[in-house]
């Protein structure tokens, strides 16, 4: 009779990345960004697809349910990433912004909030294809 072998690795499985979605112009106005900050923008987008914390995000509420901002800064003004946190493995980028103020400029929030309405209900149409299917 054959012997049956199992190979067993010692390696832990590696989660799944998550995919970035761009809505709107985000990813254009991220890569004008200056160099200094879009790589360290670029390098807490990599965290969140490994599923890990960036160092500087916080949550904003105000825009809607597990809406977060990643910040950076430099002598000439602040910058902000603001993202829906991961859903089926995908992380939608809603809008990327600087600001001269510590207020996030109306604009700036009307923006991030229609984005964030619209990834909404393109979600609700893909799950009722779905059910459909």
């Amino acid at each position: 009779m054959p012997a049956i072998f199992a190979l067993v690795s010692e390696q832990t499985e590696r989660p799944k990345y998550a995919a970035v979605v761009w809505e709107g112009d985000s990813r254009e106005v991220l890569q004008a960004f200056p160099d200094g900050v879009r790589q360290n923008l670029g390098f807490q987008l990599w965290q969140l697809q490994q599923g890990e914390r960036p160092s500087d995000c916080r949550p904003l509420p105000s825009i809607g349910t597990g809406v977060f901002e990643l910040r950076d800064q430099d002598e000439r003004a602040w910058y902000r990433v603001v993202y829906l946190s991961r859903i089926n493995d995908v992380i939608y980028v809603l809008h990327c912004f600087e600001k001269k103020s510590r207020e996030m400029p109306r604009r700036e929030f009307e923006t991030a909030k229609r984005r964030l309405k619209a990834v909404k209900a393109r979600l609700a149409e893909e799950k009722k294809h779905e059910k459909g299917s």
